[in-house]
This record gives structure tokens, C-alpha cells and sequence, in this order.
């Protein structure tokens, strides 16, 4: 497939690239400073900036598929605002682009621990990261009123973490999956990598969000 894939550069983007390029997936990068990325085979890297909608119609358009890792970075004092802007424009840019089929990496923050109640609002969800992860919320009920896509929103494990690819991972739906013992669930950032090429090559959640966990 040919693959659009936006922050390929990031903690959820990295093992991302190196998934799709090790099925054989043909994949273009956009990218606002191309030259971070080594040139690899199955890869081209475009300059766009997320930011821009028509710059990512431009790149995404004749693609089977767009994928979002987009994150600011989570050093960045304007985190919400950036991720919401570039939120907007992304969506919009693969609207103008023609394609389809769309996949956005959310946070877990969104995910319902109770009957209308999220994670992010728990006293238990850590401060530093709640005005991100009410950001990542608001990406997600933006995309839950788009028809004309074919989208899926993931939202990892409760605990995302560096490791290794088992290849091996559980599914949920809009609750949180936890560990034995009611622990928070947990998934490596490249067994999530792995979830999402797969929900790439079989699409199972179309118009959907679902999470997954080790």
C-alpha cells in the first residue's frame, strides 16, 4: 500500500515508519524538516508542514492511507493549541487530498473509566499531561462528527512505553483495558505500531475508536 504519514519522527511515529517499511509498504513522509529522516528503502519524504492544509492535500493526495502520529512535543508550552491546529488542518488536508482512509493516534486520556466519565478528569490523571490529553479529547470528538472519511481514532494502553515488538497485543474499545489485578494496561510503543498497520492492511474499526494493550 502507499502509505501518508504524518510525524514519522516522533515516540509513536518512529517504530511506526519502521512497521510499514518492514511489510514492504511503500511509505511518504511529511515532514517539515526532511532531512531528519535517512533515506531508506520504500521511503520518500516530502516537505509539508501538518499545520498547512493544503500542504498535507498536497502530499497525501494518490495514497491508499493517511496516518497521524502528530504530537508538538510534549516540551512545547503550547501543546493544546498546536496539536488542535495542526488537528484541523490535518483533517481538512486529507478531505481536499481524495483520500479515504484515514487512522489518527489519539491519547488514553479520552478513554471512559465510568459511565460519562473520562480519564483525563480523574484526580488520579496526572497534571502535567491533562491539558494534552483534553486536547487529544477534543481531536476525537471533532473526528467522531466527520462522515465523509473513513476513520479510525487509537488510543493507546493507559501506559505507553519503549520496549520491544511481540507482535502480540489486546483490543478494547472506549474503556481503558487494564492488567491482572486491576492495574493500568499497558503496550509498547511498537506493538502499538503493530496494531496500527494491521488495522492499515484489515480495517476492523471504520468510523470507530478502539485501544489496545499488551
Amino acid at each position: 500500500m502507499k502509505i501518508a504519514l504524518i510525524g514519522a519522527t516522533g515516540f509513536v511515529g518512529t517504530p511506526l515508519l519502521t512497521e510499514f517499511l518492514s511489510r514492504g509498504h511503500q511509505v511518504t513522509v511529511l515532514a517539515r524538516n526532511p532531512g531528519k529522516l535517512a533515506p531508506q528503502p520504500g521511503l520518500t519524504v516530502v516537505a509539508a508542514d501538518a499545520l498547512d492544509a493544503s500542504q498535507v492535500a498536497i502530499a497525501a493526495a494518490g495514497h491508499d492511507a493517511v496516518v497521524s502520529a502528530y504530537n508538538p512535543g510534549w516540551t512545547e508550552p503550547k501543546i493544546a493549541e498546536i496539536f488542535l491546529q495542526a488537528t484541523h488542518a490535518i483533517f481538512a488536508g486529507v478531505k481536499q487530498s481524495g483520500v479515504k482512509r484515514f487512522l489518527m493516534v489519539g491519547g488514553a486520556g479520552s478513554l471512559f473509566v465510568a459511565p460519562g466519565v473520562q480519564l483525563v478528569d480523574t484526580p488520579e490523571f496526572p497534571a502535567e499531561y491533562k491539558v494534552a490529553a483534553a486536547a487529544a479529547r477534543d481531536a476525537l470528538n471533532l473526528i467522531q462528527k466527520e462522515t465523509t472519511l473513513d476513520w479510525t481514532f487509537l488510543s493507546p494502553a493507559i501506559l505507553l512505553n519503549p520496549g520491544v515488538r511481540t507482535g502480540q497485543y489486546r483490543v478494547g474499545a472506549d474503556a481503558p483495558l487494564w492488567a491482572e489485578g486491576g492495574a493500568p494496561g499497558s503496550i509498547s510503543v511498537q506493538d502499538m505500531a503493530v496494531a496500527i498497520v494491521d488495522e492499515i492492511e484489515k480495517p476492523a474499526h471504520i468510523q470507530k475508536r478502539f485501544t489496545v494493550a499488551n
